[in-house]
């Protein structure tokens, strides 16, 4: 098939996929895929079962009341979302077609979202799998948020990559050079792409130091990349007050800590050496090697928390992973940096940004 642009690739039924927990930083990439939920008209089409892939000692199942009190349990799970009224499958759309989230044509996206199983990846994703191919899904995107070395105060960095080399041509993005410890998105898109099902990857950047907040920042970040590559319009209902909010809030802390203000505006200084439009290679591995110095290459404080007294130098909470839950506190295999599924190269290091083009080691 010639490539001419994202289209041809991301053209027919789209499934966008996030799950809870180690992918997962500031709820960024779930909260991505719920709004997109509660902007289209779908229906549940497929469940697994929880018994088979979940510890309920390690996600454990909620109690909560209905509208007319009846007490319900709620079970970790996943579930595939469809329209109720799904338009025909297309190999592309033409050269002038558009996807959007409206009346007239919102039956092309599909939603996957749940929480990450504890045991039994491979038949988890070779059952969503074969629930996507039973509804003609053609192409996968999937969404992560991981925690990082990055200034709340700046956009949130978002690095796009696929293993499919005809998504890379029509969309001009990287495939990922990552290599560690990953979580079930990287496992899903494997069995993807063996089975010809193109997938992409999108991953926002949460500073780590505001990690057990939701970050509506990340999620508005996520939103907009999703939007900007496979041509749908979502509306941003009052999310944008919300990461103006957030910013404000941690502002206010951080106003009140100057150790934690020192370092955010470290963090700053950082980011704008690396994004100047006059930036060579030689400054920007000069910034990065006196932000290893200042800072021991580890993480400063948290925000809001009694960390934020242990100064800059400390490694605040369990950051170990992009999106550490309380719930996940006591696994035994973290890996002992902060990384997801597929993150440029820099996200890996103490870098003050996680975009592989800044990365001063590739100089």
């Amino acid at each position: 098939m010639r490539v001419t642009d994202g289209r041809d690739i991301l053209g027919g039924r789209l499934l966008v996929v996030a799950f809870e927990g180690w992918n997962d930083a500031g709820d960024a990439a779930t909260g991505a895929v719920r709004m997109l939920k509660d902007q289209l008209e779908l229906e549940p089409l497929f469940d697994v079962d929880p018994e088979l892939y979940f510890d309920f000692q390690f996600n454990r199942p909620v109690i909560s009341a209905d509208a007319e009190g009846r007490k319900r349990l709620t079970w970790p799970s996943a579930t595939l979302y469809g329209p109720t009224n799904p338009a025909e499958p297309l190999s592309g759309l033409a050269d002038d077609a558009e996807m959007r989230i409206s009346a007239s044509n919102n039956d092309n996206i599909y939603l996957l979202v749940g929480t990450e199983p504890s045991r039994s990846w491979k038949a988890f994703c070779a059952e969503l799998l074969d629930a996507a191919l039973t509804h003609d899904i053609s192409a996968i995107i999937c969404l992560g948020s991981m925690l990082a070395d990055v200034p709340h105060t700046r956009p949130i960095s978002v690095f796009t990559s696929s293993e499919s080399a005809e998504v890379r041509q029509a969309l001009d993005v990287e495939r990922s050079s990552y290599e560690g410890p990953v979580g079930v998105l990287s496992a899903l898109s494997d069995a993807a792409e063996i089975l010809d099902i193109p997938t992409l990857s999108i991953w926002a950047s949460v500073p780590h130091y505001v990690q057990h907040s939701p970050s509506p920042k990340a999620m508005l970040a996520l939103i907009d990349k999703l939007e900007e590559l496979v041509d749908v319009v979502i509306p941003r209902g009052d999310l944008m007050e919300q990461a103006e909010e957030w910013e404000q809030t941690i502002n206010s802390l951080a106003s009140d800590d100057e150790e934690m203000a020192a370092y955010i505006k470290q963090l700053e200084a950082a980011r704008d050496t690396v994004e100047a439009p006059e930036a060579s290679g030689e400054a920007i591995a000069r910034e990065f090697e006196r932000y290893l110095r200042t800072s021991d290459g580890r993480r400063g404080p948290v925000a809001g928390s009694d960390d934020s007294k242990k100064g800059p130098g400390t490694v605040a909470g369990d950051d170990a992973r992009p999106g550490a839950r309380q719930s996940d506190s006591d696994r035994t295999d973290k890996p002992e940096k902060s990384q997801g599924d597929s993150p440029s190269d820099a996200g890996e290091q103490a870098s003050p940004d996680t975009d592989d083009e800044n990365d001063p080691e590739k100089d």
